[in-house]
């Protein structure tokens, strides 16, 4: 294979990978970018390949739908429900209350990474310096850029880095069940014992609904085992009959969780963004959201590097661009980092100071509501 030179090169072509390279093409069509998707062309197989329910946040929709990619098929968050499983301490969070049209969505990843393939085919069609290499990872060194972004992202533990962070010692297992009353576009969050459990809506009808449940990794491999009865009937148990009972589940996979994110999102004039840059455990869905904030405001920077004359495309003057973007990225990086990370460690405590102060921090969120819009718009928008 001949050596590929342009200015920028983007190593992933998941979800944070394409959004990054539609935007910088949509902002500068002429800019000399490549990216180095590992995925075949073909989309018959991300097709068929991972359909867990994503939680995506309305910034992030507001965000794709600037470069038409957004799915067509997604259900609506509009109120949240946060309680903990035999414990006092609620907190309900409304659209209304942040005059919003919804709090969140729910999409199924691998529509999130078709419809972000679509948008950049079509992008792709008036940028006529722009490379889509659909190759294996030893491609990536036949690529010589200017600047190097690194999207290539992976799930906690399997990727090939680890700086600093935690493992939770949780699992996430995740499928679909049909309950017996749902309520239209709630959303529930649960903490047991054992960590978050979360029943979200879906796209499928009003009474089928995507399940997230963390805990050990011992208890999560045990349920997965289970039989759709005995699961059911533990499921029912955790969380209650607030959506009457549970009647099937389908599709039960599981996922390790914990945290793992770079100090430094920068080097020279190479830099790391979404799961490359941080991955986080899902108790606030605030990965992918993260990582779409990461890739909309580098675009912005890289595209204004490139519109420049030659000078200002040197090593020097990339290293300063970049710097100037990880400084803008680094209140909201570390505030949902931070949170998330917050969260996923003291709503798994049993002990009972902590037990007792998770409660009236949920009865405080509920009756202050100055605290709990700030909290909202953190999941929704990120820190500016």
């Amino acid at each position: 294979m001949n050596t590929q030179v342009c200015d920028i090169v983007i190593q992933g072509g998941g979800p944070v990978g394409l959004a990054c390279a539609a935007w910088v093409l949509q902002k500068l069509p002429e800019a000399k970018l490549t990216l180095v998707d590992r995925n075949p062309s073909n989309d018959a197989d991300l097709k068929a390949g991972d359909n867990r329910g994503i939680a995506l946040s309305h910034g992030s929709k507001l965000l794709l739908d600037t470069i038409n990619a957004w799915p067509k098929d997604y259900a609506e968050i509009h109120r949240v429900h946060v309680s903990q499983a035999g414990r006092f301490g609620r907190a309900l969070m409304t659209r209304e209350e942040l005059n919003q049209n919804a709090l969140g969505h729910i999409v199924r990843y691998h529509d999130i990474h078709l419809a972000l393939r679509h948008a950049l085919r079509v992008i792709q069609q008036k940028s006529p310096h722009f490379q889509w290499l659909h190759v294996n990872d030893d491609a990536f060194n036949l690529v010589q850029a200017k600047c190097i972004v690194h999207a290539e992202g992976g799930l906690f533990k399997k990727q090939d880095w680890v700086e600093s962070g935690r493992d939770y010692g949780q699992s996430a297992l995740v499928g679909l069940v049909e309950v017996e009353n749902a309520a239209p576009h709630q959303a529930w969050e649960r903490f047991t014992a054992e960590g978050p459990l979360a029943i979200l809506p879906s796209h499928y009808g009003l009474n089928i609904l995507n399940l997230v449940w963390c805990g050990s990794p011992e208890s999560s491999q045990l349920r997965l085992q289970l039989s759709d009865a005995d699961f059911l009937a533990s499921l029912q148990n955790e969380f209650g009959s607030r959506i009457g009972k549970f009647l099937k589940v389908q599709d039960r996979r599981l996922y390790e969780l914990g945290l793992n994110y770079r100090k430094e999102i920068i080097k020279d004039t190479e830099v790391w963004i979404g799961n490359a840059a941080q991955t986080l455990h899902p108790v606030a869905g605030q990965g992918l959201n993260l990582g779409l904030r990461d890739a909309f405001l580098l675009a912005e920077k890289l595209s204004r590097i490139f519109a420049g004359s030659i000078d200002e495309q040197t090593p020097t003057q990339i290293h300063q661009a970049l710097e100037e973007y990880a400084q803008s990225r680094k209140a909201d990086r570390t505030a949902t980092i931070g949170l998330t990370d917050f969260m996923a460690r003291i709503f798994t405590s049993n002990l009972v100071p902590i037990v007792f102060a998770r409660g009236l921090a949920l009865s405080a969120l509920q009756w202050l509501p100055p605290v709990k819009t700030a909290l909202a718009r953190q999941m929704m928008f990120g820190r500016r």
